[in-house]
């Protein structure tokens, strides 16, 4: 007869399967109140940005059609209306001088500047791990090669370099795209840095020590040894950049070599409305207020999903308060006594 018979006619309860690792991670995120409110806050986002052709046709606007008429020109272009012009037919206003609807622009622009953080972080993470790797696995003068590399990227001035590449590329070129490639071709060195550690960590780790006695190649222990041992830091890492690729993005835009009208951008429409914060102040509000709430959103979630990957801190988080209250308790009882005693 089988163990778990006789656990089952000992009356015990059956044993419970462990949760998997997803299953584990989700659980520990959703009992994390403010991450799970960032995650609902991001999704809106996306699931805005992804509907944007769906969302302007509702409203029967379009990003780039002119409205001459709903914005006083004797008074420089302000939009005629309260609140911007608020209206059934614009929901958040126009754009002055030129009426363009803004939710038609504040949507599309979700999608420019969500897409070009997106793609920056996916090939910043991309060829972090792949240099970061190299430089783990590869001999000491390749290691020391890169890791210098590393270091002059590190030190160098991203702004600068960005404005720079920026500047001298053909206007014909894509510019999310451009942007992109920019932002995730120079922000490389900070993944590159933890997954170079992580792995010389994990090189002397005894599983790694039998992939490489089996016969195994330096690549195939990466891929199938080391990769998933570094997944919890670089999807932590990717959390993180996220938003701070968003913030350089709407920088560049704002110093006037990002995004190019008509294409609508988060950045490019605050270089638009940084002189008409006294005429027409939602139209400097709502891209600089969509702007705090995503970077935030993001940097919340980011910070739950590494918690979540790392329990250790809330560990400790924990066991160190409880700690302390007990040591308060023993205090006052310590206390007690010896005012018992000297009475």
């Amino acid at each position: 007869m089988s163990e778990a018979l006789l656990v089952q006619e000992a009356g015990a309860a059956p044993a419970v399967a462990p949760a998997s690792g997803a299953r584990l991670f989700l659980r520990r995120l959703r009992a994390q109140r403010a991450a799970s409110a960032a995650a609902l806050v991001v999704l809106l986002l996306v699931l805005t940005a992804l509907a944007a052709p769906l969302l302007t046709a509702l409203a029967g606007q379009d990003p780039n059609t002119y409205h001459p008429d709903l914005v006083d020109s004797a008074a420089g272009g302000v939009p005629i209306g309260p609140f911007g012009g608020i209206s059934a037919d614009h929901w958040l206003g126009v754009e002055p001088q030129t009426g363009r609807d803004l939710f038609a622009r504040i949507v599309y622009g979700a999608r420019v500047s969500l897409g070009v953080a997106l793609v920056a972080t996916v090939l910043q993470i991309t060829l972090g791990l792949i240099i970061g790797l190299t430089a783990a696995l590869g001999s000491r003068w390749v290691d020391q090669l890169l890791s210098r590399i590393t270091d002059i990227n590190v030190a160098l001035p991203i702004m600068v370099i960005a404005l720079a590449l920026l500047a001298i590329v053909p206007e014909t070129f894509p510019r999310p795209v451009l942007i992109a490639l920019v932002i995730g071709g120079i922000n490389w060195a900070g993944t590159s840095k933890i997954v170079r550690a992580q792995a010389l960590t994990l090189k002397s780790l005894d599983f790694v020590s039998a992939a490489r006695l089996s016969g195994r190649g330096k690549w195939s222990i990466a891929r199938r040894e080391l990769l998933p041992s570094l997944a919890a830091p670089v999807i932590t890492y990717a959390a993180l950049a996220f938003p701070t690729n968003i913030i350089v993005e709407a920088a560049l835009s704002f110093l006037g070599v990002g995004i190019k009208p008509p294409t609508p951008s988060w950045g490019q429409m605050l270089t638009e409305a940084d002189t008409w914060y006294q005429a027409a102040p939602t139209y400097l509000l709502l891209p600089a207020g969509l702007l705090f709430v995503t970077v935030l959103a993001l940097t919340v979630l980011g910070e739950g999903i590494r918690t979540a990957l790392d329990p250790r801190a809330a560990s400790r988080l924990r066991v160190g308060t409880k700690q302390t209250r007990v040591g308060t308790k023993r205090t006052r009882v310590g206390t007690k006594r010896t005012e018992e005693d000297a009475a």
